[in-house]
């Protein structure tokens, strides 16, 4: 599952967030930018992608091939490591607040002053985000994003610059892990590889690394 871990989730548990086309499918667009394909050496799978994305539309792709195929282009992106949590031990934190609709203008913003990774305004109906808020104001979260089958993948786990260093970050990832483990699940969670501090950090958690991935911008190039 975890080998194509959006396509995993889109075919399965959700598919209600899910725009499909034969060997393609996606993320409406307004919930992640995600897209996957059934077989990435496959030009037909590459076809059907073409088909959900629109003309200069830029998505991305984890598990992407080295490759670009034709008919789109790498825009950016790299290495990332992908981690999973057997070991890691989920905490409820009395101090966490369930994060919803109401609070999106406050999750964007935070997103967008700490640069987590993609988050739109729907992002949150994935699931799981939880919160700590600080004089009112909301300085850390962390939700669920990819759902593969009996896999829940921890993101968006982001600390406002000023309450750093305060252990929220931690906090949060055992807190939404102890709401993953008691669905029967094992979270995982995706890295830079660049960000080596957070590697470490999550190591020193309990995840595992399983393996390294890529992570493409693409663009679909106008016909």
């Amino acid at each position: 599952m975890l080998d194509n871990p959006v396509w995993s989730a889109l075919r399965h548990d959700q598919k209600p967030f899910s725009l499909v086309r034969g060997q393609a499918a996606r993320y409406q667009p307004d919930v992640s930018p995600f897209v996957a394909v059934d077989d990435v050496s496959d030009p037909a799978a590459w076809a059907d992608l073409a088909e959900l994305v629109e003309p200069d539309e830029t998505v991305l792709m984890p598990a992407a091939p080295d490759t670009t195929p034709a008919g789109w282009e790498l825009l950016g992106g790299g290495k990332g490591v992908q981690l999973t949590g057997e070991d890691l031990a989920g905490a409820h934190d009395d101090e966490a607040v369930r994060l919803g609709a109401a609070d999106v203008p406050e999750m964007l913003d935070l997103v967008e002053r700490t640069k987590p990774g993609p988050f739109g305004p729907r992002t949150y109906e994935l699931g799981g985000y939880l919160g700590i808020r600080r004089g009112g104001a909301l300085v850390a979260m962390a939700g669920e994003r990819v759902r593969p089958p009996g896999w829940s993948e921890i993101s968006a786990v982001c600390t406002d610059p000023a309450y750093r260093g305060q252990g929220l970050a931690n906090r949060l990832v055992r807190a939404v892990a102890a709401g993953i483990r008691e669905r029967g699940e094992i979270p995982f969670l995706h890295a830079a590889g660049f960000n080596e501090n957070a590697i470490r950090l999550y190591l020193a958690m309990g995840f595992r690394h399983r393996r390294d991935i890529n992570f493409h911008a693409l663009r679909r190039a106008a016909s």
